[in-house]
């Protein structure tokens, strides 16, 4: 079959549109559909044949002409203006902890919160209940610290560190929040500490929305067990799970919130502190709220 130049053209445009939308299934090129959107070759006329020659020929065949390509320009149309049915579904809605799952009516005696939070570890197993089990995570990171602590730190999600250990904040950034712990006078073994996720997602990426929420139910029975007095969510991850809503850290940060019966402090995360050193006297007066709120005093300097 030959194609015009003009008819090549236009098949061109066409492919070049799809391509831009991202549709590439149904174009593969190969030797054929090269040698169809190149122009016809001159081909050499035959002789004439013996009708030719006597002056009866049949009649002339009409050129095949492809119709044109019915362009459905409504993916060009403002999203407003789509139907339902080929709209983009809405984001979904953040919960507060809160609003997740109603708090419980006993608390677990001290005593007997370590066997608890056993329990929840042995529930979560080898998870795979989300995409961040298939995304190369090594080891599930469940937390670290004391389960009769009244202050808990929660983080965004493990790094590289923290996948090879399975244990949360043992990287750099786990060594400066060793650090803020010590100058709020207290000690790692002290606090709780623990991610809105348990896996390490791809390049240290932020979690999405489906593997917070999945494994959101694990981390608030943690909370439930520990019962703290005081949450320090670390970066704006955390604040937007904890509390159910999107906020940037300038907002929420200076006053408390609440959370499973805890108040709620938000500062910044420690890996944001090892890129901008500067904001660290930002974050120290997060903690010394903190620390007012728990009778903490810093330890005196020798």
């Amino acid at each position: 079959m030959s194609v015009t130049p003009e008819a090549a053209a236009r098949l061109r445009a066409y492919l070049a549109y799809f391509r831009d939308l991202g549709v590439h299934e149904f174009y593969r090129w190969s030797e054929p559909a090269a040698q169809a959107l190149e122009p016809a070759a001159a081909v050499e006329a035959p002789a004439p044949s013996i009708a030719a020659a006597t002056g009866v020929l049949p009649p002339a065949t009409p050129p095949v002409v492809a119709p044109p390509l019915e362009i459905d320009d409504r993916e060009l149309q403002p999203a407003h203006m789509l139907p339902p049915s080929l709209r983009e579904p809405p984001a979904p809605a953040l919960r507060s902890f809160d609003d997740l799952v109603p708090l419980p009516a006993t608390t677990i005696p001290a005593a007997d919160r370590p066997a608890a939070l056993k329990v929840i570890q042995d529930e979560i197993g080898d998870c795979t209940r989300c995409p961040l089990a298939y995304g190369g995570r090594r080891k599930i990171v469940f937390a670290d610290g004391d389960p009769n602590t009244e202050l808990m730190f929660i983080g965004e999600g493990p790094g590289a560190d923290e996948d090879a250990q399975g244990l949360p904040f043992v990287g750099k950034a786990g060594q400066l929040l060793n650090n803020m712990i010590n100058a709020m006078g207290l000690k790692r073994e002290q606090v709780y500490i623990a991610n809105i996720v348990k896996c390490r997602p791809p390049a240290n990426r932020t979690p999405e929305y489906v593997e917070a929420s999945t494994c959101s139910q694990f981390l608030i029975k943690q909370i439930d067990v520990v019962q703290p007095k005081v949450i320090v969510a670390l970066g704006s991850t955390a604040a937007t799970y904890l509390l159910g809503r999107k906020q940037a850290l300038a907002g929420l940060r200076g006053s408390f919130h609440s959370a499973r019966g805890a108040k709620v402090a938000v500062t910044y995360h420690p890996a944001f502190l090892l890129r901008e050193p500067r904001m660290k006297g930002e974050a120290w007066k997060d903690l010394q709220m903190v620390m007012r709120e728990l009778g903490l005093k810093p330890p005196v300097k020798q």
